[in-house]
């Protein structure tokens, strides 16, 4: 068993999804803590020439290319046939995938194959009487826990936003090697993309984001929520579980334990209580603006900077101020 350490890139339409640069920032963490590893992108698809480079270039990083003929999109089995093949020659010690849709369809049954361990939302790396852990929520985001794997391999997902990247290019870029892998899927296809909402999709990757919690009152309050958005480039509208369960919004935008986890650089909380499953999804943001009528809400223990107000009467305030003073600069609301 090598210390080495592998990671599975994600890619769609002709391009990395922001988590495999995450993923690579991850490895170099875990890099630190271990003897001299080497690291590894493997990236899997029929064309994906293009894409391999793009992230040899931007992570400085060794990229393989396995190309599978005909493999347009994900798909699992696929992903599980050619990466036993290719890891049980490998044997890496850690191989990292997204916390992701993806990666939690692959990842487990990945696992069982190669007799590995398997330690699922990894939020951080600790060092604990010189054993490497990885810290992950468990009972809801109440408790965190420090898991250590007594395996030669382990398998890691890893949650969306926990990692900061690097947002240039690596000084020298890293190699791109190819090779072909026939895998054909026999139990499962794809039979399409469905596109949601584009502010569903924007969460995970906006810069800015505002979130409407149950304290927001009426779905038609939502206007609101999206004109504080309009203010920011980059921004995303998203919203507490209750929010997504009364279909005010898309599940896709829901932030928590059981939605999506975010590290925007402003995160503005409106009419959210802070329940720890909530939190859990959005404390990895750089600065965090919470609006509640209670003083004693969790959510400002959290918090940069705290508005006791009532969100109806302070964000229609907020609004008319910017746009005055940008109309009194001469710039653009």
């Amino acid at each position: 068993m090598s210390q080495s350490i592998v990671v599975i890139a994600e890619h769609a339409e002709g391009q990395a999804r922001p988590i495999t640069y995450e993923l690579a920032a991850f490895a170099r963490t875990l890099q630190k803590e271990m003897p001299s590893p080497d690291i590894k992108i493997v990236i899997i698809g029929d064309a994906v020439d293009s894409v391999a480079q793009a992230i040899a270039r931007r992570t400085g990083l060794n990229v393989f290319a396995i190309r599978v003929p005909d493999l347009a999109g994900y798909n699992a089995e696929v992903y599980k046939n050619v990466l036993t093949d290719v890891l049980t020659d490998w044997r890496p010690s850690h191989v990292c995938a997204a916390h992701s849709t993806q990666g939690l369809d692959f990842a487990p049954g990945l696992a069982v194959r190669l007799g590995a361990a398997c330690v699922t939302g990894v939020e951080a790396i600790v060092k604990q009487d010189d054993r490497i852990c990885f810290r992950r929520a468990v009972y809801g985001g109440k408790i965190m826990a420090d898991v250590h794997a007594n395996s030669p391999m382990v398998l890691l997902s890893v949650l969306p936003g926990c990692f900061a990247p690097d947002p240039r290019d690596a000084a020298s870029p890293g190699s791109v090697k190819q090779w072909t892998m026939e895998s054909a899927p026999e139990r499962s296809f794809s039979r399409g993309i469905i596109r949601k909402d584009a502010n569903a999709s924007a969460v995970t990757e906006a810069d800015v984001i505002v979130a409407a919690g149950r304290g927001i009152g009426d779905r038609d309050h939502l206007d609101l929520i999206y004109r504080l958005a309009a203010l920011f480039p980059k921004s995303a509208v998203a919203g507490s579980r209750i929010v997504c369960d009364n279909g005010w919004l898309d599940y896709a935008q829901q932030i928590g334990v059981t939605g999506c986890t975010v590290s925007p650089n402003l995160y503005i909380a409106c009419g959210i209580s802070g329940a720890i499953q909530h939190v859990s999804g959005m404390r990895g943001s750089g600065f965090i603006v919470s609006i509640n009528t209670d003083s004693k809400a969790a959510i400002f223990n959290v918090s940069d900077v705290c508005i006791v107000e009532d969100l109806v009467t302070f964000i229609p305030i907020l609004i008319e101020t910017h746009e005055k003073r940008c109309e009194a600069s001469g710039m653009n609301p």
